[in-house]
């Protein structure tokens, strides 16, 4: 078994790289890493306890080398804005009354009609409202003035 082991961690290493390659964030690109040092210490020595220790240190060591990096490259692209997010701040008219904060109705802002949550107070059919807000598909609303 020891003779195969580097074929072995090679193997784990393009099972991980394909893992990768399907999703959208690093997730186990640490691990890729880790098994081809776990192969290469796999020449030097049969003991898997040991391959397996270099697999999982140099996996940690990249993870948290990596980390951080990743996590601020990624704050720095800021927020993806969307289509709905024009709506912010528009006037709509409340088609169905929304009785209070944690029940909901329905509005209509440039010309669609959306599910609508008040911040504070019941709101009545009719009224004037502002957007302040999107949650998921609801759009949180106050009373126009």
């Amino acid at each position: 078994m020891e003779q195969y082991m580097p074929f072995i961690w090679i193997g784990f290493a393009v099972l991980m790289a394909v893992c990768e390659a399907f999703t959208s964030q690093l997730v186990s690109i640490w691990f890729v890493l880790g098994s081809v040092c776990a192969a290469i210490t796999s020449i030097f020595t049969d003991s898997i306890p040991i391959q397996s220790a270099v697999f999982l240190v140099v996996s940690l060591i990249a993870l948290v080398v990596t980390r951080p990096l990743v996590n601020k490259i990624r704050q720095k692209k800021g927020k993806t804005s969307t289509n709905a997010d024009r709506l912010i701040g528009k006037i709509g008219i409340v088609l169905s009354d929304i009785e209070d904060v944690q029940k909901v109705g329905q509005i209509k802002v440039e010309g669609e009609i959306w599910t609508a949550k008040s911040q504070s107070a019941p709101i009545a059919k009719d009224s004037k409202v502002r957007v302040l807000a999107i949650e998921g598909v609801k759009l949180i609303v106050e009373p126009e003035e």
